[in-house]
């Protein structure tokens, strides 16, 4: 064996240990990652670390299963017959990842983080969670409220309840109207930092009726706010 043999032989070998080192350090992709979670939607569950749910082996006929749970769901939300309920089936229908308790759970979330955003005229998370029309209104009032000087001080102290109003299938388009019913602390102050608005100290009760709606026809699993309503 030449020299420059040798040398060949002898990169090839290191070169394998390093990237037999590589793998052992950052793993290798199987093909059975999770993607990252949405806690908006239900298309994606998460499951803990060997978890007993990880070792059980899925029997036939689970699809159907689900769906039938889907619809078990539907009927204690709403009663069988009414508006609601055949709104709610006809969605799941055109969604069929669509689950009721899961997107309520995703709306509190997406609730709470609007209404302190709000508060705390954190436009950048507005943006990402208010379709354009509505996005453009809050951004109008806390425009309006920089340029008098004002500030809120919140404090989100949790929802009550949250319920179903309407469900429905429109243009290639979910819509569901919830109203959610909340408590908080919040008072606005002025520039001499003076309350001219709410409460800084006893927790007030919030009733809203928002909108939430989301494009079939697009990949992103998102929901947005598409309109608000305040019931007093």
């Amino acid at each position: 064996m030449g020299a420059n043999d040798f040398i060949t032989l002898f990169f090839l070998v290191a070169a394998v240990l390093i990237f037999l080192q590589l793998r052992s350090v950052l793993g290798r992709r199987t093909g059975h990652e999770k993607p990252p979670a949405d806690p908006f939607s239900a298309r994606q569950s998460i499951k803990p670390t060997g978890s007993e749910e990880e070792k059980v082996v899925t029997l036939p006929r689970r699809e159907t299963v689900d769906e039938e749970q889907r619809w078990v769901e539907v009927d204690a939300i709403a009663k069988p017959g009414t508006e609601l309920n055949e709104g709610l089936r006809h969605l799941i229908k055109a969604d069929p990842s669509f689950r009721p308790k899961d997107f309520l759970n995703g709306a509190r979330m997406a609730y709470e983080m609007i209404v302190m955003a709000f508060a705390d005229g954190d436009r950048k998370t507005l943006k990402g969670l208010l379709s354009k029309e509505v996005y453009d209104g809050f951004n109008a009032a806390i425009t309006e409220r920089e340029a008098r000087g004002e500030v809120i001080k919140s404090t989100f102290v949790g929802i009550d309840k949250t319920d179903f109003l309407q469900a429905t299938v429109k243009d290639q388009e979910e819509l569901i109207t919830l109203k959610i019913v909340s408590q908080l602390i919040s008072a606005t102050y002025d520039r001499d930092n003076k309350i001219v608005d709410g409460d800084a100290e006893n927790v007030g009760e919030v009733i809203d009726i928002w909108t939430f709606a989301r494009d079939l026809r697009s990949r992103d699993p998102n929901w947005k706010l598409v309109a608000t309503e305040s019931e007093q």
